[in-house]
Parts: structure tokens; sequence; C-alpha cells
């Protein structure tokens, strides 16, 4: 059975397929273990930790992520895999964990950066002005 998945977050978005394996985790066709800098790593296998790492030795895991930056490249992969490996084992108990450990495991981050306006140096900050 092979399940495919997708995860979001700011401009990133991450497209999943988790099929039945040993245990392979590919960033980009690249070994998750590759993945610089550690902390996305570290994010990136925070649905293993949680289901356990006897469920990784069971799966192999294939993740194309473009766009953003690699934090939110992170945020998004982290997602698209939580979401195939309940699609996966449509396994209930590990729902619930991933949702009480943290919602944005299953569920997209909306929030973008608001764009620049006119009349000042960013989103909302306006230019100065002097009376003097």
């Amino acid at each position: 059975m092979v399940t495919n998945t997708s995860g979001k977050k700011k401009t990133a978005v991450a497209r999943a397929t988790v099929r039945e394996g040993e245990g392979r985790v590919r960033i980009n066709s690249q070994p998750v273990e590759l993945a610089e800098p550690e902390m996305a790593r570290l994010k990136m296998l925070e649905p293993f930790r949680i289901a356990g790492e006897d469920l990784r030795s069971k799966v192999d895991v294939d993740v194309k992520v473009d766009g953003g930056g690699f934090s939110g490249q992170a945020d998004a992969a982290r997602t698209a895999i939580a979401r195939g490996l309940v699609q996966y084992l449509n396994d209930a108990e590990l729902r619930d964990a991933y949702m009480e450990f943290d919602r944005s495991l299953l569920v997209n981050d909306v929030r973008q950066s608001e764009s620049k306006k006119w009349g000042g140096p960013g989103a909302r900050a306006r230019y100065q002005k002097s009376y003097r």
C-alpha cells in the first residue's frame, strides 16, 4: 500500500510518499541524515520519535520539498510525514498522540508574511516625519 500526503508552512510545500520498506527516509532524493542544519533534521524526524522508532524500520518515506527556506521546508516535511504515517497505518491512537503533542503535525499553518506597503520600510512600519 502506498500513501501520498502533503504539508505546507509559509511558502514551502512538501509532498510525502509512504510505502512498505526498511526504514529509508529521503528528503529531495537525499537521506534525511544529510539534511542540514541539525535542528531541521530533528524536526523532520519528530513524527517517528512520537510514533516509536520501531515503526521507522517498517516504512520508506520519500519527501519532495520546494519553496521557502530551510525552516519552513522542515516544518512542511514534518507535517507531510506525520499525515502520511497516520493515513498509511489508519491508526486513530497515533493521530491522537500527534494532536496531543503538537497540532501542527497534522494541520497546516496558514500564516504568511504580510506584503510590504507604500509609505514605509515594511508591511506596517511607516517612515518617520520631522516637524523641525
